[in-house]
């Protein structure tokens, strides 16, 4: 009863929209839920959407929580294009953005917050700035006055607000240890330090900001992994077993992370850094099996990884396969080519079957068994059906024959009748040349 008065209370902080959400929204800020009753991540999302609801409304934020069935709805979740449920989108006057994090309460409470808020948040102190930089791991920083740089700033930041958060602070509330070469100027502080915005050797702003919005060091699962594909960076793996306390598993994960520590400088503009807990994930993605503990180095652009020709036994050994790699000289498996492709779709289709007859054995034979027992059926029609037309076609011919024998040469009593006729004549001639033989003789 409890358990149901909670959920009941959570729910009703959520709104049911219709038709009218269209033109009812504009007034205000909402993060949506559009689900389809059948959708089975939509059920379980619904508790997580009910207590964020709850927790939204407790906390006085001016955002407004709902959900859509879209496929009642369809023709407004196309406007807003939703392509798969659940979607989660923020509707902020005409700008829709999409939620793509791990559909957590606090993960979702946060986004939420984030897109909400200013797009460019000011910090007027360094007591400020000390309080923000606690709060969060990766931070965005612009300096200095109007600006081209200023104005390609805030575009990025438009269009990036969804994974992490913009400041502005004048020169003089940065911490004592920043040094700007020049100004205007925008920085990202994690991982203990800073870096500066170079466009020379950094490129497009909005592609080096989405290259420095993660740590240095994660811990990457999958969701983590698709997301760093679009940085363009190698990212280093520590594949281990975290329930493993074996010095060969800690070895492994200590060694990434005092390369992705003490190499930043070199390394951070190419590799991403982590480990991940078990060898599930990976091996579907390289379609191999791989003994852990061990390292692997993952091109996300083109789905090539590396793999080390030797134990990784010391940071120098690991600093060595990462030039190795940069320098071309290590052996890239994998990619995105024709073989490659079809040993995917192959692959992919043998993991179905096999998960499917692991996970429910009756169900799998029902899908699989049924399917092949008609084709089965329908292959033995066809080729009964064929062998039963041959045989009606030999009979056939074989009458057609014999009715063709009998026009041609008679009945039986006619082709007696003529045997005898033959016979007559013969002995007719015979007697003929009997006598000729016999005068000749004479």
């Amino acid at each position: 009863s409890v358990v149901a008065h909670v959920v009941a209370s959570g729910a009703g902080f959520v709104e049911d929209l219709d038709e009218s959400f269209k033109e009812n929204r504009k007034d205000d800020i909402w993060l949506v839920d559009f689900y389809a009753p059948w959708c089975g991540h939509c059920k379980k999302l619904e508790p997580v959407w009910n207590e964020v609801g709850t927790e939204m409304r407790n906390m006085g934020s001016p955002v407004k929580v709902g959900k859509m069935d879209a496929t009642s709805f369809s023709s407004i979740a196309s406007e807003f294009g939703v392509r798969g449920y659940p979607t989660i989108k923020l509707l902020k006057g005409d700008l829709a953005y999409n939620y793509r994090g791990p559909r957590t309460k606090d993960d979702i409470i946060e986004f939420a917050n984030r897109v909400a808020g200013p797009l460019i948040r000011p910090l007027p102190s360094q007591h400020m700035f000390e309080h923000v930089q606690k709060r969060h791991r990766v931070l965005f920083v612009y300096v200095g006055g109007e600006s081209p740089l200023k104005e390609k700033y805030i575009e990025v930041a438009s269009e990036l607000i969804v994974y992490t958060y913009f400041f502005s602070a004048s020169e003089d509330v940065l911490p004592e240890y920043v040094t700007l070469p020049e100004l205007p100027a925008v920085m990202v502080f994690k991982d203990g330090t800073y870096f500066v915005y170079d466009e020379y050797e950094d490129g497009d702003l909005s592609s080096w900001i989405n290259r420095e919005r993660f740590q240095g060091y994660l811990h990457v699962d999958g969701f983590t992994l698709y997301e760093l594909g679009d940085t363009g960076k190698l990212v280093a793996i520590a594949v281990i077993d975290d329930k493993n306390s074996s010095v060969e598993h800690t070895r492994l994960k200590s060694i990434i992370q005092e390369v992705a520590r003490d190499y930043r400088d070199h390394f951070h503009r190419d590799f991403q850094f982590g480990h991940m807990d078990g060898n599930d994930y990976i091996n579907s993605l390289l379609m191999d099996d791989l003994t852990i503990p061990t390292i692997v180095v993952l091109n996300t652009s083109n789905q090539q990884y590396f793999l080390p020709d030797r134990h990784i036994e010391s940071t120098e050994d690991m600093v060595q396969f990462i030039n190795n790699i940069l320098d071309g000289t290590a052996e890239a498996q994998g990619g995105d080519g024709l073989l490659q492709r079809i040993k995917r779709i192959i692959y992919d289709a043998k993991s179905t079957i096999v998960s499917v007859f692991k996970s429910s054995p009756l169900l799998g034979c029902f899908l699989f068994g049924l399917p092949l027992g008609v084709i089965s059926i329908m292959c033995y029609g066809i080729c009964t059906a064929d062998t039963e037309g041959e045989v009606f076609e030999h009979e056939g011919a074989k009458k057609e024959s014999g009715d063709r024998e009998l026009t041609d040469e008679g009945s039986e009593e006619e082709q007696e009748e003529e045997k005898n006729g033959k016979y007559t004549e013969l002995s007719d001639g015979e007697l003929k040349q009997k006598d000729i033989m016999e005068k000749k003789k004479d």
